[in-house]
């Protein structure tokens, strides 16, 4: 097995990402950009995605990470418009495109366009995460997006094995599609609530933190594979252990969670950063058997799916957003009345990213009867430019129209001043604990050694309201930051001091690791704080 091109391709995703950072551009746009121009330069290897590659071994993790990084209570208040987007949207997308499909394209049956509708129904989780962060939209948005892209996997792999199933000639019944797509949601819910406690269970009772770093990389690829044995769906299965895990990440031990943010954090940035590109790179696969679809045949369908795509989720979104106020008096009364700005964000939001390509690329090359399955090129190549169409037009458009219409963002005052207040809480409970703990006599301490501890709780009340106070004339810090700032410097000095000492043969190397992991600690929790 050559693995050059795997780390090619790795590598050259990971320089993009992080150059990606110095500009404006999202990452994900840069990276999709950057493996269409590779893709014809001479001597770079062909890339095919893999859908039994990227379903059961690149969606769990980018899935988990995703979901545990969630607000679980945020996604229960938002529940009603993510169900309506994450099943109703993505089962109207489906039946809407694929509608279009077969009256636009001559000779496509109505089950293959189907199968299209299916594929390109669902936007992408990750597309929908990194845009909501770059562009910085207000918090009730991203959590609708970032729900619906958690759910609606689930729902268009469903449909999508329901109109695969009628397409080969399997007989697929409506009755037998309803059936399955209850049984893989339902199957997949009750798999992730069946699995979720005894896998906590692990997680706060095993206590060497290497193997609590593996028990977490293996949990999403654990509730997928247990959920699709049994023919539910392994996305709901990984989403809900990953939400309940995330919203008791608190109960582990502060070690593996240190240890466990920097993991996840570098392999959602790997896998991130490799989907994007091969999306990209997939243009001279795609390209190849279209045949008498190819040159201006080939462009006017692929603009007339996308902008059906585009189209269908506004006609969904605004109805969706509004009927229920209007039919529902509960809702009026717990709900801010919606302005027409949300919504239209939200639709101009749908980006849709390698699950849909993954998807196409499992359709078969034949149905049962032995003949080819029926324009199986073009529904790749609709699929390749609907992705590509709207994370470039939609993509790139999202933050310009967001300043456009003036959407209140993240208002950070107020968020300093509410995590000031809970602070003071905190430290004022801690307090009360600390001087019961030292009333007793089993836990006597030097003064010096009690007052210190008087004084972190102190520091750590007061270093949130320093924030909101002025700032250094001179350097313009406030005087929390100079305190990190101070606190990394001396740090740095000891650090240096050591390995001095190693290299004077004073201490040896298993000492010198145990005072550098000690000061590695000491500096993390002091980057923590300065966010």
């Amino acid at each position: 097995m050559d693995v050059m091109p795997l780390l090619l391709l790795v590598a050259g995703s990971a320089a993009v990402a992080a150059a990606a950072r110095r500009s404006p551009v999202p990452a994900p746009l840069l990276l999709v950009a950057a493996g269409l121009a590779v893709s014809y330069v001479p001597g770079v290897p062909e890339y095919t995605l893999d859908p039994h590659i990227v379903l059961p071994l690149v969606l769990p993790p980018l899935l988990h990470s995703a979901a545990t990084d969630s607000s679980y209570l945020d996604l229960r208040a938002q529940m009603r418009p993510v169900m309506l987007l994450s099943v109703g949207y993505v089962l109207f997308a489906t039946f809407t495109v694929g509608w279009a499909a077969y009256l636009v394209v001559p000779d496509l049956p109505l089950t293959a366009a189907l199968v299209l509708g299916a594929v390109v129904a669902p936007p992408d989780a990750v597309a929908a995460t990194a845009v909501a962060r770059r562009v910085g939209l207000p918090s009730r948005i991203t959590t609708i997006l970032q729900g619906e892209s958690l759910v609606n996997d689930a729902t268009a792999i469903t449909a999508y094995r329901v109109a695969l199933a009628a397409a080969v000639g399997e007989g697929a019944t409506w009755a037998g599609g309803i059936g399955e797509f209850l049984l893989a949601a339902l199957g997949g819910i009750g798999m992730g609530l069946v699995l979720m406690v005894p896998i906590h269970w692990l997680r706060t009772h095993v206590r060497e933190v290497l193997l609590q770093n593996t028990l977490s990389l293996l949990i999403p690829f654990v509730a997928y594979a247990a959920a699709e044995q049994v023919h539910a769906s392994g996305v709901l299965a990984v989403v809900v252990v990953a939400l309940y895990l995330g919203h008791r990440a608190w109960e582990v031990d502060f070690a593996t969670r240190l240890q466990e943010e920097a993991v996840w954090k570098m392999v959602a940035f790997v896998l991130e950063s490799a989907v994007f590109a091969l999306i990209g790179l997939q243009l001279p696969v795609v390209l190849k058997g279209l045949g008498e679809y190819e040159g201006g045949r080939a462009a006017w369908y692929a603009i007339a799916v996308f902008v059906v795509v585009v189209v269908s989720r506004f006609v969904w979104v605004y109805p969706a957003t509004f009927l229920p106020r209007m039919l529902s008096a509960r809702i009026r009364e717990r709900e801010d009345n919606p302005t027409w700005k949300g919504p239209f964000i939200i639709s101009w939001a749908g980006m849709r990213g390698v699950v849909s390509l993954a998807i196409a690329f499992s359709i078969p090359l034949t149905v049962h009867g032995g003949e080819d399955f029926p324009e199986r090129n073009l529904i790749l190549f609709l699929t390749f430019t609907t992705v590509i169409g709207t994370l470039v037009v939609q993509g790139v458009t999202l933050p310009s129209l967001v300043r456009l219409l003036k959407l209140p963002g993240r208002d950070a005052q107020a968020e300093t001043l509410a995590e000031a207040n809970a602070q003071a809480q905190a430290s004022r409970v801690a307090e009360l604990r600390l001087e019961e703990l030292l009333a007793d006599e089993r836990n006597a301490l030097p003064a010096p050694l009690a007052d210190s501890l008087r004084a972190v709780l102190e520091r750590r009340r007061n270093s949130v309201w320093e924030r909101l106070g002025q700032a250094n004339p001179v350097t313009g810090e406030s005087v929390d930051d100079t305190y990190r700032r101070l606190s990394r410097e001396v740090i740095g000095t000891e650090r240096t001091m050591f390995v001095r000492l190693r290299d004077a043969r004073h201490i040896d190397d298993e000492m010198l690791r145990t005072l550098l992991r000690r000061l590695d600690l000491e500096e993390a929790a002091a980057y923590r704080e300065a966010g």
